[in-house]
C-alpha cells in the first residue's frame, strides 16, 4: 500500500503546485494593480511629495510678501518710489520717460 500512496502522491503534486501558482500569480495581480493596490500608492505618493513642494514654496513667497508689506508700511521712500515707478509708471517732476520696445 504504501507504494500505491507514494504514485498518488507524485500525481497530486502537479496539479497542486499549478493551482498554487496561479493563485499566486492572481493574488500579486490583484495587490498590484486593483484600485488602491500598488500603483495607485506610488501616484499618490508622487503627488503628496510635490503638494509638499507646492508648500514649501508658497511659505517662502509669503514671507517675501510679508517683507515687502513690512517695508512698505514703515514707508521707507526708496521702496515706495520703486514701486510707484514700475506699477504705476509714474515719473518725478522734471523728469522724461522713456520707453524701450523689445523684439
Amino acid at each position: 500500500m504504501a507504494t500505491v500512496r507514494s504514485k498518488t502522491d507524485k500525481k497530486g503534486k502537479p496539479w497542486f503546485l499549478i493551482i498554487f501558482i496561479i493563485a499566486v500569480a492572481i493574488a500579486v495581480f490583484f495587490i498590484v494593480f486593483n484600485q488602491s493596490g500598488y500603483i495607485k500608492y506610488l501616484k499618490v505618493k508622487g503627488e503628496k511629495e510635490q503638494l509638499e513642494k507646492d508648500t514649501l514654496e508658497i511659505g517662502e513667497m509669503n514671507k517675501r510678501l510679508e517683507n515687502e508689506i513690512d517695508s512698505l508700511q514703515r514707508k521707507e521712500p526708496a521702496k515706495i518710489e520703486k514701486l510707484a515707478r514700475e506699477k504705476f509708471n509714474m515719473s518725478r517732476p522734471n523728469e522724461r520717460i522713456i520707453r524701450v520696445e523689445k523684439k
